[in-house]
């Protein structure tokens, strides 16, 4: 008897009232696909970033571990981790840090899931079928959501977006390093 397969569209987005838990169970229950949720109900379902873009992601986890480790100051994430933020939204950047001590004030319930947080600071790199509005839209929806930093790397167009609270996003083409 053969199974059938069921072909989904690279970026599928349907309407659900999902509870943080039923979120989570989603997420488990299919743990070969990556989920986002909007504020709105959107359900996001995310195709794999690719090789290319997951070496690069690779390369940032690294660099912001490194830095960590120097400062000793929060805790970093990687894609795979999700955060619940303020506005009921459900996101998982593809690289973020937060403050040791907005961490730590979370129970340790609330850190093994979706941590109820915003990140402090997070990277989103965009991949071949990510579409650069939306994106632009989830990186202010990160700043409104008490993010103080965060880059939105297009590699297509050689550019780094800075988003930060209460400021203009400042584009720089081309750079070879991005402070922050």
């Amino acid at each position: 008897m053969e199974i059938p397969t069921i072909y989904l569209p690279p970026v599928l987005e349907l309407k659900l009232d999902l509870t943080k838990e039923q979120f989570w169970q989603l997420c488990r229950e299919n743990d070969d696909l990556r989920f986002e949720q909007t504020a709105n109900g959107d359900l996001i379902i995310m195709p794999p970033t690719g090789s290319s873009t997951g070496k690069i992601n690779a390369d940032l986890i690294y660099q912001l571990m490194a830095w960590r480790r120097q400062n000793n100051l929060g805790e970093v994430f990687d894609s795979n981790s999700g955060f619940l933020l303020p506005n009921g939204a459900k996101r998982s950047p593809d690289a973020s840090w937060i403050k040791q001590e907005r961490w730590d004030a979370l129970t340790s319930e609330e850190q093994i899931y979706l941590a109820p947080i915003c990140p402090d600071f997070l990277i989103e790199l965009m991949s071949p079928t990510d579409s650069l509005l939306k994106t632009r839209e989830k990186m202010q929806e990160y700043i409104e959501n008490g993010a103080e930093l965060g880059w939105l790397i297009n590699r297509k167009q050689q550019q780094v977006e800075i988003y930060r609270q209460g400021q203009e996003v400042e584009i720089l083409d081309n750079p070879n390093i991005v402070l922050g």
